[in-house]
């Protein structure tokens, strides 16, 4: 029997609650503003760590077609629950640290949306994930993340490693727990 979102997301936290680096999944305010960017005609829109899909449902809500999203998840307990929710998108078991290698299979991107808890992470785990990331994005994509604190949860060295700066979106304070929504972009664009 397959497990509703909301149960293989407190299965997960209560498994592991560094690797989902949340106390409740992101609620709809978030999602919009997280998506708030991204128009539906913007091309192929690539989803790291989508977890229950609250973003995935708002980019379909926005209008983004589902043959233009996919979704990389490395839980393979959030798999099953997604695919089931959102057949028409691609979901696929991968690792975001490798991202660089599935330039062929994903082709560029025009936006990347991540869930992902980089505040839980070593700094060379982000530092992979966003150079990989930037790989795959077209010229003037950007690169939306959140975090439960004021500052992008990207470091400065990061960053400046990569040529890259961050903007923040706003704060959204009826989230549990509130959280702010940072673009990350080239610096020459």
């Amino acid at each position: 029997m397959q497990q509703p979102p909301l149960a293989a997301f407190f299965r997960a936290l209560l498994a592991e609650p560094r690797k989902i680096g949340a106390i409740a999944p992101s609620g709809g305010r978030l999602a919009r503003l997280m998506t708030s960017e991204i128009e539906p005609s913007a091309g192929k829109v690539l989803e790291l760590g989508p977890g229950t899909g609250v973003f995935t449902r708002a980019l379909l809500k926005r209008g983004l077609p589902a043959r233009d999203l996919t979704l990389v998840e490395l839980e393979a307990r959030f798999i099953a629950p997604l695919q089931k929710r959102f057949p028409d998108v691609a979901v696929l078991q991968r690792d975001a640290r490798e991202l660089a290698a599935y330039k062929a299979e994903l082709g560029l991107q025009a936006a990347i949306v991540s869930g992902l808890p980089f505040r839980n992470m070593p700094i060379e785990v982000v530092s992979a994930i966003v150079s990989g990331g930037f790989s795959l994005l077209e010229p003037g994509g950007a690169f939306y993340q959140f975090t439960y604190g004021h500052a992008c949860s990207v470091p400065e060295d990061v960053l400046v490693a990569l040529g890259l700066k961050s903007n923040k979106l706003g704060r959204v304070r009826l989230n549990f727990p509130p959280a702010s929504v940072f673009r990350i972009s080239r610096k020459q664009e």
